[in-house]
């Protein structure tokens, strides 16, 4: 017998590894466009946006839920009403010891995302290896994390800060 996750889903092999690509309809992408924006709206509000029934609106989050597709729901915080007004990119490069580059890597970004201060940790490819999002109180909160904090970890080399201007959501 096959389930709805069956009929919508396709199998890719990259690498050896298997992942499943969910194919998503119309109405699939309108409640997560919604849900994108504003996800404390009830089933209720979403189908009257989308004129999609309560109950069909309700299954089609579950399925989402379910094919790890929606992973989780989160509050958007302003950062300067929490006295973090200065938001920074640092860009990091690593320098790579003898063990194998991917593992080493990752267990740099980990150290890093352990940190309180650190919103977000990206491995990325280009000039540089690791990217960090952070929002502190001032340019000394952020020095010190740089200095103190991001430069002892081993194997970092190098790092660049971009502080953000302007936040376009």
């Amino acid at each position: 017998m096959w389930n709805i996750l069956q009929l919508t889903t396709r199998y890719i092999n990259i690498d050896g590894k298997i992942f499943y690509m969910v194919n998503l309809d119309q109405k699939d992408r309108e409640i997560l466009e919604i849900l994108k924006k504003e996800a404390k709206l009830t089933t209720r509000q979403i189908s009257k946006r989308t004129h999609i029934p309560i109950t069909t609106v309700h299954n089609r989050i579950k399925k989402l839920e379910h094919q790890k597709i929606i992973t989780g729901y989160r509050a958007v915080i302003d950062k300067k009403k929490m006295g973090k007004a200065l938001g920074a990119f640092i860009h990091i490069t690593i320098q790579y010891p003898e063990e194998p580059a991917e593992t080493f890597q990752e267990n740099v970004a980990h150290k890093i995302a352990s940190l309180p201060e650190v919103e977000e940790v990206s491995i990325v490819t280009g000039e540089t290896d690791i990217i960090v999002k952070i929002h502190v109180s001032d340019t000394d909160e952020l020095n010190g994390f740089v200095v103190r904090k991001l430069r002892t970890i081993k194997g970092i080399d190098k790092t660049r800060t971009s502080v953000i201007m302007k936040h376009i959501s």
